[in-house]
């Protein structure tokens, strides 16, 4: 069957323009948490899982202990369901920010939440809104002598992008399209599903994982963060914060630190080898989680921490070509 392509014309990039759009800001154990709004996922679904997993003593319970993975495990499958139904962009679709972002709203996601046996994901649905009317990334992280920040994500989406070349500018175009939900239900490149909210429309723009970040404390800079990789930017994002918060790790720690990723469906958790001990590995399984070894790699954090004397740590993952400079 032949498929019908329509080509790029001038009218199209006429009609392009960048749109400014408010950050979302939330807190996260007295820090200020600044990311990027829709049409990205990624800081409302960063928002979301630090407040779920707030109430809970994660430092106490240790770094990739069974229980700390249980509640972000869970934390995750909620709100990736929710990503799918709720999240698209701004322009075309309500999307309901304060409801998603609302403490109470966040509480009563928890209210099937069992600590003897892992949720099903097929049970776990976006949240409801009451009266609601319907790999290829590069991120770098920047702070300057006088202390201002910028976190900046940008992608072509898949190696190559389209594989089609601009002709005399010498540029890949992306293939971002494929970011939008082909229809509810059906999972892209990445396994991640979506619903009307990210559907294809004219003019409209795909929903991202893209999480570039900016953590305040007492009203200072702390940390400047973000990471490429698709799906997994948003928990790669939310663990290395809670690695520096709550486990107290260096930045370089926590950028270094293995990590895992769980995005409602497909129904299973991925980690890096070493991750877990076989105690907490058995622990969860014996409760009915499907966790597995990952494929490579999760997540290539570019980051920056403000230490108490004003110096600045940066860390740069090993797991690709990344460099980190400063003074």
């Amino acid at each position: 069957m032949a498929v019908a392509k329509a080509p790029i014309v001038q009218k199209d990039l006429d009609a392009y323009h960048s749109a400014w759009r408010t950050p979302i800001t939330g807190t996260y154990r007295g820090h200020k948490v600044i990311s990027m709004p829709p049409t990205s996922s990624g800081g409302i679904a960063l928002v979301q899982l630090l407040k779920m997993v707030e109430p809970f003593p994660l430092k106490r319970w240790g770094w990739h202990s069974d229980s700390t993975t249980q509640v972000m495990i869970e934390a995750e499958r909620r709100v990736y369901a929710d990503r799918a139904k709720w999240l698209g962009d701004p322009d075309f679709f309500k999307v309901p920010v304060n409801e998603l972002l609302d403490s109470t709203y966040l509480q009563k996601r928890w209210s099937d939440f069992n600590w003897a046996k892992a949720s099903d994901s097929q049970a776990i649905a976006g949240g409801a809104i009451p009266g609601y009317e319907s790999n290829e990334t590069t991120h770098f992280s920047v702070v300057d002598t006088e202390g201002n920040a910028v976190s900046i994500t940008t992608t072509i989406n898949n190696g190559y992008g389209s594989r089609v070349v601009v002709g005399g500018a010498g540029f890949l175009m992306n293939d971002e399209m494929e970011d939008f939900a082909v229809k509810p239900g059906v999972p892209n490149v990445f396994g991640l599903v979506g619903s009307e909210a990210n559907s294809v429309q004219p003019g409209k723009r795909m929903l991202s994982s893209m999480t570039p970040t900016i953590v305040e404390k007492d009203g200072k800079l702390f940390m400047v963060v973000g990471t490429p990789g698709g799906s997994t930017i948003i928990t790669s994002v939310f663990q290395t914060i809670l690695n520096v918060i709550d486990h107290g790790m260096s930045m370089q720690e926590a950028v270094n630190a293995l990590k895992f990723h769980h995005q409602w469906l497909p129904d299973r958790t991925t980690f890096e080898r070493g991750a877990f001990s076989d105690k907490v590995l058995n622990a969860l399984k014996a409760k009915g989680y499907a966790i597995e070894p990952q494929t490579g790699t999760l997540g290539r954090m570019d980051c920056i921490l403000v230490l108490p004397d004003g110096r600045l740590e940066g860390g740069s993952d090993p797991r690709a070509d990344n460099t980190s400079i400063g003074w």
